[in-house]
């Protein structure tokens, strides 16, 4: 694997590594919603939702799907969602080392 691979790689999982960007996932991961239904679900701003979704975009994650006014938002593919379930099962067979992860990254 190329250094350039590795790079897009680590921009890929990006999307995944932010607490507003899992909740969004986790939001659409059943059905389609507008930034405002996403606003008002995750109780966030306008301005720092759209930000988000753009990054989710940009990492290829999510797909925006217009229709008159409004963007629809929704999983990329079925395998997107299958992995935020892999990462649920992972996440619960090493929840209590995760405490440990912050001591070694500086």
């Amino acid at each position: 694997m190329t250094v350039k691979d590795l790079d897009t790689k680590a921009k890929f999982i990006r999307g995944f590594s932010d607490k507003t960007r899992l909740q969004i996932l986790e939001s659409i991961k059943e059905n389609e919603k507008t930034v405002s239904q996403i606003v008002d679900e995750l109780r966030g701003n306008q301005s720092n939702i759209s930000q988000h979704l753009a990054c989710l975009k940009g990492c290829g994650l999510i797909v925006g799907r217009q229709e008159g006014k409004y963007v629809y938002y929704s999983l990329r593919n079925e395998q997107i969602s299958e992995m935020l379930t892999m990462i649920d099962l992972v996440f619960s067979q090493v929840e209590k080392e995760i405490d440990k992860c912050d001591s070694h990254l500086y």
